[in-house]
């Protein structure tokens, strides 16, 4: 006797994919933000309440929030978060110039060894970091500029990755319109602001929030180059947390100052999260 073969229709074997994918993507969730939840969970504990537990537990009996005022009184946490502020803003917008400057430069302007010039800035990008910083605080430390806000600076306008990506992005924008400007007399620094920047908006925008949080997140640097705690960022306040405010035994007021120190990145990921996608995916020009 034939049999035939039982087969799925095709929306059911698509709703059983969908289904296996989502329930992966949830899973991988998860793992990704337990370690968040942990964090926040443990730094509302108080110090009796964690060290009580004999096995870490997910919820708080006792909320408090003791741990938060003590991240502002065991050390200086408000002048760290001040400094890194400035030192996130200054760098962020000196990088941005940079990059813009430098990405329309290659994309546009003609002029005799450009193609070298190029090829040499890419090559850069296969130097290894640890000799860029090895090299970057010799010089710094020459000029003097340790423990300052310039010589933290210094060393991070600059990034070759973000030049290449902005400068592809302006060269997808159609030549026809900048030499449509030159016969209307515009000149190229008008034409930067008034065509190229608007169109390439998503990739601009993208590269300076990638870049606060990379200067909000910088660790090595500023651990190298700085030993005055009036210049501390929030890097080095971590470390003088763990070993001048609470003690490495009080995880729970650790937490909380991590917690701190972690809301402002949370905020710009949440609020530009869209344009972060929209800067990265983007493959061509609107229009």
């Amino acid at each position: 006797m034939n049999t035939k073969t039982l087969k799925l229709p095709q929306k059911a074997r698509q709703n059983i994919i969908r289904a296996l994918i989502y329930t992966g993507l949830v899973l991988w969730a998860i793992a990704v933000l337990f370690p968040f939840y942990w964090m926040l969970m443990t730094s509302f504990k108080s110090y009796g309440e964690y060290n009580g537990e004999s096995v870490p537990s997910l919820l708080v009996s006792s909320p408090t929030f003791d741990n938060f005022l003590n991240a502002f009184t065991a050390v200086n946490l408000g002048r760290y978060l001040l400094n890194t502020l400035v030192f996130t803003v200054v760098t962020t917008l000196g990088m941005l110039v940079v990059t813009v400057f430098a990405a329309y430069s290659f994309a546009r302007i003609s002029f005799k060894g450009k193609a070298l010039a190029f090829t040499l800035l890419l090559s850069l990008m296969m130097i290894p970091t640890e000799l860029v910083v090895i090299t970057n605080f010799v010089t710094v430390t020459e000029l003097d500029l340790r423990n300052t806000m310039l010589g933290l600076v210094l060393p991070s306008v600059t990034s070759v990755f973000y030049i290449y990506l902005l400068k592809e992005n302006f060269s997808q924008v159609p030549e026809e319109l900048y030499l449509a400007a030159k016969v209307d007399g515009t000149g190229d620094l008008k034409y930067l602001f008034k065509v190229m920047v608007p169109i390439c908006k998503p990739t601009v925008v993208t590269i300076t929030i990638l870049k606060a949080i990379e200067c909000w997140n910088s660790y090595v640097w500023p651990r190298l180059i700085t030993d005055d705690e009036t210049m501390y960022l929030v890097s080095n306040g971590i470390q003088q947390i763990r070993e001048g405010g609470f003690g490495r035994e009080n995880i729970p007021a650790m937490m909380a100052a991590v917690v701190i120190i972690s809301l402002p990145l949370i905020a710009v990921f949440l609020i530009f999260r869209n344009k972060i996608m929209e800067g990265v995916a983007r493959g061509g020009t609107k229009g």
